[in-house]
């Protein structure tokens, strides 16, 4: 089974040695997104709220690149700088997703790339 390398310009481009997704048969691998604005590669101006939805458009627009949508995320995983906004990470996540909802790990770390808040990354079953 091929690989295909998924790309959009509605996402961030990759700051580093790694795709923003790629896809094997059904399955889409989705390189973890920080809260980038795709065209000036810069974090998105605004409080946490901000960051969270730009966040989840940027794996929206990588998710549309690669023939699905947030409704074929299988497994998402949620890394925060604080775990304090894993309310807020829940709260937004309902904008954007419907049940049944994906499978999901929220992480707690000491820092992520640029000094972003939160990334996220997502696994994708695209439907035949």
């Amino acid at each position: 089974m091929a690989r295909q390398i998924i790309h959009t310009d509605k996402a961030p481009k990759a700051i580093g040695t790694y795709s923003q997704a790629v896809k094997t048969g059904n399955t889409v691998y989705c390189s973890g997104q920080i809260p980038l604005d795709p065209v000036t590669m810069s974090l998105v101006q605004g409080d946490m709220r901000a960051q969270i939805k730009r966040v989840f458009d940027n794996l929206m627009a990588v998710a549309e690149a690669a023939g699905g949508s947030l409704a074929d995320v299988a497994k998402l995983n949620v890394f925060l700088t604080d775990l304090k906004h894993f309310a807020l990470v829940n709260e937004i996540m309902a904008e954007y997703f419907r049940a049944p909802y994906p499978a999901r790990a929220a992480i707690g770390v000491a820092s992520l790339p640029k000094g972003a808040q939160v990334e996220m990354d997502a696994v994708l079953e695209l439907q035949d």
